[in-house]
Order: structure tokens, then sequence, then C-alpha cells
């Protein structure tokens, strides 16, 4: 068990050293958002020579590729650690060190289950035209081994997705307006990350109750939206200015009303339940009759588990799509049985036998 001093807690200091505080197998997901490695020589200016708002920050300066790697092994070896055999790290960075981090991903024995491209729809111009213009960032998910029994929610992200498959391409804004943490004008955090990020991950490879952390979280986004949707969470941030932001910002979080923190169950994790097992068992009878939902239309269980419709037989789906003109049917909902006087959708019988299992 994880020390409860540390749950729903944000700690002020050097993530190398708090990492190694944090018992093993405790987290069910890490969010990362590690220092760039920019690069950066000199100060960016636009055309007419103002002064570009990068990232220059102190916490983002290394000597060589080298010190980054070494760095990089190190909170890495610490994740993999303390992240338990079911769970998963996501990772982001630029083309400046994504690479780097990637290869030391494979190289710790995390397995890699998708990069993930954030295209920015409002990024910064290249204000010189010397290059494309930079409007994404990759983001690289991994379970803890290739046998992790992972959390992906992909019914809620395919909800979430006007139900489409949920791509790897994911087009959101960058943090701005409201969202965007600003002190006497000025950004708080060169990188803070938009909640919308934030939600998607969280709600995709996460439960309720689940705990979450983030070892350099900067302005707070991740334990933000890690409170919202009723994950429990650790943050480390070394810098103190960063710090004092995001413990006030999650102070002011409230969560979502646990009533509407329900997400879809995944069809894939549950049973399969062929309709014949319901006649094997005996939880429905050959012979019953069964309806469309307005009672015109019926049939008769067989029993092998097929249906008989006038003269057309075969399974509840084909003679369901058969009758509405259709190439496919869902006959768990389209057929009926009597329940006294009400007429309920077969599938009821499906999740009474699924729960007793």
């Amino acid at each position: 068990m994880i020390y409860s001093k540390l749950i729903n807690k944000i700690i002020n200091g050097d993530s190398l050293k708090e990492l190694k505080k944090i018992p093993n197998e405790s987290l069910d997901l890490i969010f990362a958002d590690p220092p760039y490695n920019l690069q950066l020589k000199k100060e960016l200016n636009r055309p007419d020579s103002s002064k570009v708002n990068a990232v220059n920050d102190k916490w983002d300066k290394f000597e060589s590729f080298k010190s980054y790697d070494e760095f990089t092994l190190s909170w890495l070896n610490e994740c993999k650690r303390i992240l338990k055999n079911n769970g998963t790290i996501w990772v982001i960075g630029s083309y400046h060190n994504i690479f780097r981090v990637g290869s030391k991903i494979q190289d710790l024995g995390f397995w890699i289950l998708n990069d993930v491209i954030w295209n920015k729809n409002n990024p910064m111009p290249n204000f010189r035209g010397t290059r494309f213009t930079n409007a994404h960032e990759t983001i690289i998910w991994a379970a803890k081994s290739e046998k992790s029994k992972y959390t992906f929610n992909y019914q809620s992200v395919k909800c979430l997705n006007d139900d489409l498959q949920m791509r790897s391409t994911w087009n959101l804004p960058i943090c701005n307006g409201n969202e965007r943490l600003k002190n006497n004008g000025k950004k708080v955090h060169s990188t803070q990350k938009p909640e919308s990020l934030l939600h998607r991950i969280i709600l995709a490879s996460s439960n309720k109750n689940d705990l979450v952390l983030d070892p350099f979280l900067g302005s707070g986004t991740t334990a933000v939206v890690s409170k919202k949707l009723g994950r429990n969470y650790i943050g480390i941030e070394k810098e103190k200015k960063y710090f004092e932001a995001a413990k006030k910002r999650i102070q002011n979080t409230k969560i979502i009303k646990d009533e509407f923190l329900d997400t879809l169950e995944n069809n894939k994790s549950k049973p399969r339940i062929p309709f014949g097992s319901l006649v094997e068992m005996g939880v429905i009878k050959p012979g019953t009759e069964i309806y469309d939902q307005k009672k015109k239309i019926n049939a008769k269980i067989m029993v092998d588990g097929s249906i008989k419709h006038q003269e057309f037989e075969g399974s509840i789906h084909k003679i369901a799509a058969k009758i509405i003109g259709s190439e496919s049917c869902n006959g768990w909902t389209y057929w009926h049985y009597e329940s006294g006087n009400i007429l309920k959708p077969i599938d009821e019988l499906r999740q009474r036998l699924r729960s007793s299992n």
C-alpha cells in the first residue's frame, strides 16, 4: 500500500529524489511531460525584433545529449518500478527529445502501445519562415511490459469521438484563454498543457479511484483533471513558482459529481455469451415466442438456439436483419420476451446470466 500522506498531494521537490520514496507497484497511470532539452543557444526574435516567449528556462537546459539521456533513464527507471504490472505510462515531447526518450522506454522493457500525434489547432508560427511550422507534439503510450493487461476504455473514447474509433491523431488547441495561468499578463508556465488533452488520456487509460502520477507536474494540469474525473493523484514539481500555482489551481478545482463519472463498459471485457447458451442453460426454453418491440412480429426459439419466423430460420441477428431489410441487426435488442404483461429485450436475460457468472 502506498503511504496515505502521498495520495492527493503534490510535492515541491526533485523528481529523481521524490520518486524513490514511492513504494513499488503503486501507480495505475503515469503522465510525464519531461524537459524538452530544446538546446536554444540564444533568444528567439520575431522579424520585428520583438522577443518570442519560448522555452528558455533553466530547468530545460542540459550540458549534453549524454546528460539528458542519463536523466531520462533515471526517472523512467523509477517510474517502471512504481508502476503496477498492468499500469501504463504516457510521455509527451517534441522532436527535440521524444526520439531519445522513446529509445530509453524500449531499452527499459516498456511495451509501446501507441504513439499519438497531438496536432495543435493553433500552433505558434515559424516567424522567420526558415522551417515548417512546428504544429504537433508526440505522445508515447506504453504498458509496463508486453504481458500487461492494461486499461483501455475503448467504448468511452469511441463515444467521445461520436461513435467512431478514436485515432492516434488528436486535433486539440494549445492552452489559451482563461485556462492559461498568468501572472501580471505573462504566462506562469511556458508549456502548460490543455485540460482537454489530459481529459482524453486519463479517461482512456484509467478508472475511477485509480492513482495517477505526474513526476513533472508544472502548472498542475494532470492533478486538476485527475481530481475532476474522480481519480487520485500525486504530483512532483521542482520549481517553487510552478508548485505554488499548481497548488492554488488544484484547491480551486471541484470534482465532477459521482453520478456523472460513470463511463461505458468495454464490450471486450465482458464474457461473450451466445444466444444458444441461454437455451442450453434453461434461461429461455425452446418453443418460447419472442417478439419485436411492438409485438407485431413473432418468432419461436428452436432447440439449437436458432429462431423460426414464418418460413425463415436462423440466428436472432440474421432473422431480425431479414425482417427490417438490413444487412445486419442486433438481435439482442430487437427481440423481446414476455415477463408477466411486460415485453423486455432478451438482452436482459443475457445480462442476468453474466451477473450469475
